[in-house]
């Protein structure tokens, strides 16, 4: 009787050990996550910067109703040493209300990722950037550097990227096809003309478009912009000039024609993975994988990372890829990042955090899971 008494007390004493150590965290399952004042955490499309201790995360600042979905505001920061208790730290990026900038209050401001060049000290900051009025026809990245983590930070430009330069293993014959675009959206003579270079060619002069984009620092210290380009059909990969303010004209084409928006990027022994979704607007889709052992090499599709019920794994948790986090000091731990988009009144966003395990193969999966360690 003894024994089992204490058997019974041990394992109490386990599971409230376990408890004290683990969080149901519902702010990240798409519910509300207050930070240090109570308010719902306002850093949509976002990314995580660590720094000297610190997680600091950049998103876009969404305001009220439909109309909330434009910036008007700007980029919003917030700071955390733990990943679970956020510290409100501002607007890091403020909108502009000359009507001669760019950045006006009211135009489209996307998927702000930050990064630190350790050899300048300077934060650096690039975004998705539509113009005031123009809906998604300018597809620009936007440019901001700061002394600080948080800001503020002072907008540079906005430009379409490797204007005048063909990518990386481009065939010389197709250089200068010209191949009028066929009449059928997405039919096979079209995805061919799409893989051949038709967008391509098309911005050739004028710069490469470029909408949902993540930022990625290789173990060399090359940052690199990851963006969704050629009317959202292929992901272009581009190196970052070393102080990270400009590209250097060496870029790559990956899955052309695979219809990628959401691009997350991680390393895991030696090789890159990459998360991303389809083109379906602001409804939720089956997320994707792929995997590649050069970030400008050659790409293989893992499929849907997702396990779950049948609406988990085509919804991906009815959510959107932005980033991956990489935990500091967790060896081999990745954290999922994503958006639950509610583009009718938008301040009402939520977000959604999967650990990212791995099969016997080594594939990405993503389980839904509302208790964290």
């Amino acid at each position: 009787m003894k024994q089992t008494l204490r058997f019974i007390l041990s394992l109490a004493t386990f599971w409230a050990m376990t408890a004290a150590q683990s969080q149901d965290f519902s702010g990240y399952s798409g519910g509300v996550l207050p930070d240090n004042n109570g308010v719902h955490v306002n850093a949509h499309g976002g990314g995580i910067l660590y720094q000297k201790g610190i997680y600091y995360w950049f998103g876009e600042h969404k305001g009220e109703g439909e109309v909330g979905n434009r910036s008007f505001d700007g980029v919003h920061c917030y700071s955390s040493k733990n990943l679970k208790d956020w510290k409100d730290e501002g607007i890091a990026l403020t909108m502009s209300k000359d009507p001669k900038s760019l950045l006006i209050e009211g135009c489209i401001l996307e998927r702000p990722k930050v990064i630190y060049n350790e050899k300048t000290g300077k934060y650096v900051m690039w975004f998705h950037h539509e113009l005031k009025d123009k809906g998604y026809s300018a597809a620009l990245t936007g440019l901001a550097v700061s002394d600080k983590a948080t800001g503020p930070y002072k907008y540079i430009h906005s430009i379409r990227p490797n204007a005048g330069v063909w990518p990386v293993g481009f065939p010389n014959k197709l250089k200068k096809k010209a191949i009028a675009e066929p009449a059928k959206k997405r039919s096979p003579e079209w995805v061919k003309w799409v893989e051949q270079g038709g967008f391509l060619r098309r911005d050739f002069e004028g710069g490469q478009m470029s909408r949902d984009m993540t930022l990625f620092i290789d173990v060399d210290g090359t940052a690199y912009h990851i963006a969704s380009a050629e009317e959202n059909q292929t992901i272009h990969i581009s190196a970052l000039s070393e102080d990270y303010l400009s590209f250097t004209g060496k870029y790559k084409r990956v899955l052309p024609a695979g219809r990628n928006e959401g691009p997350a990027i991680f390393l895991k022994n030696g090789k890159y993975y990459m998360i991303s979704s389809g083109l379906t607007g602001w409804k939720p889709n089956p997320a994707r994988a792929a995997v590649a052992d050069k970030l400008m090499g050659d790409w293989t599709p893992l499929g849907n990372p997702c396990i779950g019920t049948a609406e988990e794994i085509s919804t991906t948790f009815q959510s959107q890829s932005t980033f991956v986090i990489d935990v500091e000091g967790k060896e081999e731990q990745y954290i999922f990042m994503a958006d639950r988009w509610r583009p009718e009144n938008a301040i009402d966003g939520g977000y959604v955090w999967v650990e990212i395990e791995f099969d016997q193969k080594d594939k990405p999966i993503l389980k839904w899971e509302n208790i964290w360690q």
